[in-house]
Formats: structure tokens, C-alpha cells, sequence
């Protein structure tokens, strides 16, 4: 299992007071030394956290390959295809939005996703799509072109959250999963068994799977059994647990979690 560290949320906490700390090559560089199998970064279009100068200061001083998550916006495209990371990620995107709050619809936007992904590849970068875990968004994210998807774990995430963690006690509870636990219990294994049918069927028709959102160290172990997952793309619980133990310990223990 690879792991992709994303850095994002060190760019959060600079950006809300608008200084140069924490320096984000200094997270790229720590995340390098302690486990990362490469370097996740989205650059949004209202650029509330990773800027162009970070992406590219992070394409030139990165010794792990980069994984850039991006909209479909053409002027985004455009700054990713001159960049050229290892891989793109094309994301879904709302201004309002507090994260990425589902996977990209790659049917009502066919014809966008398939020319941003005809663009990338012109310029020899492979695309990831990151899509809900049904069948019929991978058949579509084969037919479009892309290489690999990552499965929005999303869904999941919540349920386990509402179930095993403090989070229904708080502000940020899940209104629609304030269930009983036993329902919650199953709406769980749905959810995991949803994503290791998607998982199979990807690929089987050939697509490399990743998976992420919303994983942490506590529901991380339920995706080690998805064998068809190769990649974890993982960032604000990582950088959460680095206030407490330092972003080394973070790494350290992510990757320990997510080795077979």
C-alpha cells in the first residue's frame, strides 16, 4: 500500500494568518523523510490553501512523486499541464464548500472531464479520477481515458465516525446518520462492501484504485483489506496528529498503520 501524504492543511494554518509559517517545503521534506510514498496537494481555484508558488516549489524540491488534485476549471489545467506532476487528480470543486464533499460526477460532466483528461495527456501526465464507489462511475472513468480512480471514502468515513466516535456530541454531528447504533452498524458494512465491489471491478477492467477522504487512524485498518487498493491518499487526521506528536511521529505511525 502506497501513501500519499497530503500537505493542504499546513497551508490552511499559514494561510489564516497570512505568514510563511508553517513553511510547506518544510512539511514536504518531513513527510519525505518518515514514510511517504509520494505528495498529495489540490490546488482549488480560490486557492484557500496551496498557492502556485507551492505547487511549484513542490514539483522542483520534492524527491517523492507528486500527486496534484485539480478542477476541471481550464485555467487550473492549464497551470497543472505546465507543472507536469507524476499524476493529476481531477476533483470535484464548490466555492462554498468546506472539503471535497463528493466524487466527480463524470456523466453531467462527460465532456469536460474527457477533454481535461485528453489536455493531460498531451503533456504525458496520467489522470486519476476521484469518483463515488459505484460501478458505473469506474465503466465511466475507464471509457473516458483515465488510468486509475480513487474511491471517495467519504461515506464511510462518516458512518464509522457517527458510530465510533465522539462526533455525534458534537457541533459537526452528521444530521442524517443521527441514527440508531445498529443501523449505523449496517449502513457501515454496506459502505465497505460498496467499495470493495467498485475496488474489484476497477480493477478488473484495468484501472489502478486508490482511496481517500476522511481516513484516519482509526478507520484506516478497514481499507488494508481491500486488496485491490493500492494507494491511500491521506491529510488532515495526519496533520491533526502532528499538533500532538510532531508531523514525523504523524507520518511514521500512518505508514506503520497502512503496511501489509
Amino acid at each position: 500500500m502506497k501513501l500519499g501524504v497530503n500537505i493542504d492543511h499546513v497551508a490552511v494554518l499559514r494561510e489564516a494568518r497570512r505568514v510563511n509559517d508553517p513553511d510547506i517545503l518544510n512539511a514536504l521534506h518531513v513527510a519525505c523523510a518518515n514514510g511517504a510514498d509520494q505528495i498529495t496537494i489540490h490546488l482549488r481555484e480560490d486557492r484557500r490553501h496551496i498557492q502556485d508558488i507551492d505547487a511549484k516549489n513542490i514539483m522542483m524540491h520534492s524527491q517523492l512523486p507528486v500527486n496534484l488534485e485539480c478542477s476541471i476549471n481550464k485555467d487550473i489545467l492549464n497551470i497543472v499541464s505546465d507543472l507536469r506532476p507524476h499524476r493529476a487528480t481531477l476533483v470535484p470543486e464548490k466555492r462554498e464548500e468546506v472539503t471535497t464533499e463528493g466524487g466527480l460526477d463524470v456523466f453531467t460532466y462527460e465532456d469536460k472531464i474527457s477533454y481535461a483528461i485528453e489536455q493531460l495527456h498531451d503533456y504525458i501526465i496520467p489522470v486519476s479520477l476521484f469518483v463515488d464507489p459505484t460501478i458505473e462511475a469506474i465503466e465511466k472513468s475507464k471509457e473516458l481515458g483515465a488510468e486509475m480512480v480513487e474511491l471517495h471514502t467519504g461515506s464511510f468515513a462518516n458512518i464509522f465516525a457517527m458510530l465510533y466516535s465522539s462526533l455525534p456530541h458534537t457541533n459537526h454531528s452528521v444530521k442524517e446518520l443521527e441514527l440508531p447504533r445498529h443501523e449505523l452498524a449496517i449502513r457501515l458494512e454496506k459502505s465497505l462492501q460498496e467499495l470493495q465491489t467498485a475496488a474489484t471491478h476497477a480493477k478488473k477492467i484495468g484501472l489502478e484504485v486508490a482511496a481517500g477522504h476522511g481516513l484516519n487512524y482509526h478507520n484506516v485498518s478497514y481499507m488494508m483489506s481491500i486488496e485491490e487498493i493500492t494507494e491511500l491518499n491521506i491529510g488532515q487526521s495526519i496533520i491533526a496528529r502532528s499538533i500532538f506528536t510532531g508531523l514525523a511521529d504523524a507520518v511514521k505511525e500512518m505508514k506503520r498503520l497502512t503496511t501489509r
